[in-house]
């Protein structure tokens, strides 16, 4: 079947260094799974916490289902992810380094089920950001000049 992705955070890309990522699987209700298969799901305000020896996602935002019914979702409640407990404990001890985040990267459909990328990423500086930029704009220009000679 494949993957096919639903949703990427840019935004994480330019606010951190992501230095590794996990896949997990999440825990949603029907009617969430259907409004991700039409794509109304932002990741880009969301962030991922350890509560408990449990990793949730937050902020990450599902529009209800349009024909959904009073089974219908909150939009913005905190939903669980599933990773192993080895998994869970790596990641503990990573985020209590100085500086790390739990980030979620990408959502997407792989073999019928929805994963969650979640990067361990660390923050970045105003100037690192800039350089980021100007490094991406000068990427874009040499594709363009690179297309054009062809």
């Amino acid at each position: 079947m494949g993957i096919k992705i639903i949703a990427t955070n840019k935004k994480a890309y330019h606010e951190y260094y992501i230095e590794e990522t996990y896949e997990a699987g999440m825990v949603l209700t029907g009617t969430e799974v259907k409004s991700l298969r039409l794509g109304n799901v932002n990741i880009k305000e969301s962030f991922c916490r350890i509560m408990k020896g449990e990793l949730f996602i937050n902020n990450m935002n599902i529009s209800p289902y349009e024909q959904g019914n009073r089974e219908n979702h909150d939009p913005t409640r905190i939903r669980k992810l599933l990773l192993h407990k080895y998994e869970i404990d790596k990641l503990v001890r990573k985020v209590e380094e100085k500086g790390l985040s739990l980030v979620p990267t990408k959502i997407y459909f792989k073999n019928g089920y929805v994963k969650l990328e979640v990067g361990v990423g660390r923050g970045k500086k105003l100037h690192d950001k800039r350089e980021s930029l100007k490094k991406k704009q000068a990427d874009r220009e040499m594709a363009k000049i690179f297309k054009e000679n062809r």
